[in-house]
């Protein structure tokens, strides 16, 4: 992961997301981009997911 996606905020990588599902359902990418599309949204879930796990640790350690 380059360290410019470490910087997007949970929000940013939400919205690329949603706009990178928006493109799939439109169905009107080639399978070449369709490919790059879904794997671009599979580094944004990761992304937001791990954005998440560390959020949900913070609360966490802080409820201690």
């Amino acid at each position: 992961m380059a360290a410019s996606e470490k910087k997007l905020s949970y929000e940013q990588a939400r919205e690329e997301l949603a706009e990178i599902v928006e493109s799939l359902e439109d169905g009107s990418a080639t399978l070449e981009e369709s490919l790059k599309l879904w794997e671009r949204g599979e580094e944004l879930a990761k992304i937001c997911q791990d954005l998440l796990e560390g959020a949900k640790k913070k609360v966490a350690k802080d409820a201690i």
